[in-house]
């Protein structure tokens, strides 16, 4: 797949010839939708709000940082907000799993462990969504329902959907899948409750930052490292996520100098995976490392981030739920 995205963020002989299946695909979302909008198809609704955070896109856009955001501010406001995610990664047979923060990466995936250890709050992870986030309603009482992803998944109803969107990356060529990198056409942001930026938003539109929040050491995660220690440093960067580039640009920014270890997104690592050559220090992605702390060495270190939106984010989300509740 990594030769086709060569193609997605830049108009190509390949990404033109593979427009008419775009289009093919495009007709069966838009034939998809419609038959969940008359009923055909039946969404399930909830007894208790639904927000669902998500992308149009192929790969990283910052969106579970945000989630995390989103559930700490719901807790905030009084609220005890559950997360469902599909568990993308996990060999689990039987679900929904209550995911802990100890709970193997291998059984239920990445992001479930990593939202499981920020968020404090219920995680259930589960390919039926529906069925882990009512599992949440159920067995902890959860008055509000956020969706790691999930905006294509229309069989739970929602009441609020969040788009994020890589402020970099953006739409690519502009095309859906196989030719571009876009999951529903650009016109689905029509109908969504909010977008959010991802970095430099144009005039009018809501963004969030990522923000570094310290450097930790992979096996040990309670001991803390000086991110200026490594400036002007050169060290080994790793990253398994859908945008690898943002991270290794990041660690640059903050004086680093990087060299590059991309990995697939959601890739599961190995002891070899991540041993280099040299007796450089190895700095990963928070995802990655939950997935690498059995093995990773001591001068293994993590860059942990979290998510800033604009202030009117809160605003609008927080006035779209009272609506809801209240309604």
């Amino acid at each position: 797949m990594h030769w086709l995205e060569q193609h997605w963020y830049r108009k190509t002989q390949v990404s033109l010839l593979l427009l008419p299946v775009s289009w093919i695909y495009c007709l069966l979302m838009a034939l998809r939708r419609y038959l969940y909008r008359v009923g055909i198809f039946s969404a399930v609704r909830l007894s208790v709000p639904v927000i669902v955070v998500g992308n149009i896109t192929v790969g990283g856009s910052g969106k579970t940082p945000f989630v995390i955001w989103l559930a700490d501010y719901l807790q905030q406001r009084g609220m005890r907000p559950g997360i469902v995610l599909r568990g993308y990664g996990g060999s689990a047979v039987d679900w929904p799993h209550v995911v802990t923060p100890l709970f193997d990466t291998d059984v239920v995936g990445d992001e479930a462990v990593m939202l499981a250890r920020q968020s404090h709050c219920p995680v259930a992870a589960d390919p039926d969504r529906v069925r882990g986030a009512e599992f949440l309603v159920q067995k902890y009482q959860c008055d509000v329902i956020v969706s790691d992803d999930g905006l294509q998944h229309l069989r739970l109803a929602r009441d609020i959907e969040i788009a994020v969107i890589d402020g970099n990356r953006r739409f690519g060529n502009g095309y859906c899948l196989p030719a571009g990198p876009l999951r529903e056409p650009v016109s689905r942001l029509r109908d969504v409750s909010l977008c959010i930026i991802n970095g430099v938003a144009p005039p009018g539109e809501l963004a969030m930052t990522l923000v570094e929040t310290g450097l930790y050491r992979v096996n040990a995660p309670d001991i803390r490292g000086s991110i200026e220690l490594f400036a002007g440093k050169t060290v080994h960067a790793l990253a398994g996520i859908g945008h690898p580039d943002r991270f290794f640009s990041h660690l640059r920014k903050l004086g680093l100098k990087v060299i590059e270890h991309p990995f697939p997104d959601h890739y599961r690592f190995r002891p070899a995976d991540i041993r280099f050559s040299g007796n450089l220090p190895v700095i990963m992605t928070q995802k990655d490392a939950v997935k690498c702390e059995r093995f990773a060495g001591d001068d293994y270190w993590y860059l942990a981030i979290e998510a800033r939106p604009d202030a009117r984010v809160g605003d609008e989300v927080w006035r779209r739920l009272k609506e809801k509740l209240l309604g």
